[in-house]
């Protein structure tokens, strides 16, 4: 699949930003908890998302899809074996493990695949299991966690990082049982909040949501519930950058409720005019001017998942720019798809790089290597001059709803061609 660009369009009118793709996953998984129906709203018709309900499926757990709504229905799991092939195309499904490891005692899965944009190691929640009581085998990609017992001490586990998966995974499996857990050096980002939210609707016991000391008293049972996963906040951003590169106006609706200031607030400092309201926010026309420095951090920090899109609204930024990812090796190895666009960028290490704008871009065939990095590549490609094709579009379609009807209906000159 390949998305065919011709830019220079300004980018005007409302679009709606999507649920949270980050939220979604843990969210899921966490309906596996139990056998009464679970409701989930505002998700995102993503490929990954399907990917995801392939897995349920194949677990025996009843799925309906309705418009943005899932209605879950885990009665009864079927068996406790995460299917190889599916793991192997969504990052995401490591958040099962904790969960069929909390409901069934036991889980078999592999080391989960997804983008390759640096080392994503599954230590920390291995680690992290094993603190729990739970037992840890490995034959080469495969691995089997199980309780021997369900333990009624107290755990305090200190994460290795503040990892966002782990996380939810040690949440998901601690929730049920007679186990105290205190989990120290959690991740905060706003899907970690959306979970713990969903499980207390459900009946769970947890303390310190939104903070990096999280306290779980276990219970016996959880119930069925109905719950709106929050907006995808790299969404909103991806859409200010749009727009502002290219000069547009445009209202981004769908934000209700959002704390959107970490992904909000680096990019007013580029110039970009954001009137913000309580349901949506307005992007102006804006002189753009770079930044000493960018830098990604653990949520309330600039997201890692921005820093793509982030770079290309450098190149068109007046000074100098020093962007920097401490997170993932392989971030910044996209960025020489911009130089070819005509943007002047010079690669510092595997993590930094120097961005020097405004420059002219010009339309390129290029391939789309990752999620963000495609995206990006969409968005640079709006601002260039002349005709684009971003091939493997199909990517950025496993994180982007509707990418091409959004930008369309917001003018601009986007088609989406079958390869």
């Amino acid at each position: 699949m390949k998305y065919i660009i011709n830019g220079g369009h300004r980018l005007e009118g409302t679009v709606r930003v999507s649920g949270n793709k980050n939220s979604v996953f843990p969210c899921i998984a966490g309906a596996l908890l139990t056998g009464e129906e679970v409701i989930l709203e505002n998700i995102s018709d993503l490929v990954d998302t399907e990917v995801l309900i392939q897995i349920l499926k194949k677990l025996g757990v009843a799925v309906e899809e309705n418009v943005s709504t899932l209605k879950i229905k885990a009665s009864a799991i079927r068996h406790f074996n995460l299917p190889e092939d599916l793991m192997l195309k969504l990052r995401g499904s490591i958040v099962l493990v904790g969960a069929l490891l909390g409901r069934e005692g036991k889980v078999n899965f592999y080391h989960p695949g997804g983008d390759i944009i640096g080392r994503r190691s599954i230590e920390t929640h291995a680690g992290g299991f094993k603190a729990l009581g739970a037992v840890l085998k490995r034959s080469g990609s495969k691995f089997s966690l199980s309780f021997a017992e369900h333990s009624s001490l107290t755990c305090d586990i200190f994460l290795s990082e503040a990892s966002v998966t782990a996380t939810e995974n040690l949440i998901l499996a601690a929730v049920l049982g007679r186990r105290v857990v205190v989990l120290r050096n959690c991740a905060k980002e706003p899907h970690v909040s959306d979970l713990c939210k969903m499980l207390v609707q459900m009946g769970a016991n947890i303390e310190g949501i939104g903070t990096d000391t999280i306290r779980i008293t276990g219970v016996e049972n959880l119930h069925g519930t109905k719950f709106r996963i929050g907006a995808d906040y790299i969404e909103v951003g991806t859409y200010v950058v749009a727009c502002a590169i290219t000069g547009g106006e445009v209202i981004i609706e769908g934000i209700e409720g959002a704390f959107l200031a970490p992904a909000l607030a680096p990019l007013k400092s580029f110039g970009i005019k954001i009137e913000e309201g309580k349901d949506s926010i307005k992007v102006f026309p804006s002189k753009l001017k770079s930044i000493d420095k960018l830098v990604t951090n653990t949520w309330p920090g600039f997201p890692t998942d921005l820093m793509s899109v982030a770079i290309v609204l450098a190149t068109q930024s007046k000074g100098v720019s020093l962007c920097h990812d401490w997170m993932y090796e392989g971030r910044m190895f996209f960025v020489d798809k911009l130089i070819t666009m005509g943007a002047k960028i010079t690669l510092a290490d595997p993590h930094r790089v120097l961005v020097y704008g405004p420059d002219k871009l010009r339309g390129k065939v290029l391939e789309t290597p990752d999620i963000r990095a495609g995206m990006a590549l969409v968005v640079a490609a709006l601002a260039a001059k002349g005709k684009s094709i971003i091939n493997q579009a199909q990517l950025i379609e496993r994180g982007y709803e509707d990418v091409v009807y959004k930008l369309k209906s917001l003018g601009a000159d986007i088609e989406r061609v079958e390869a």
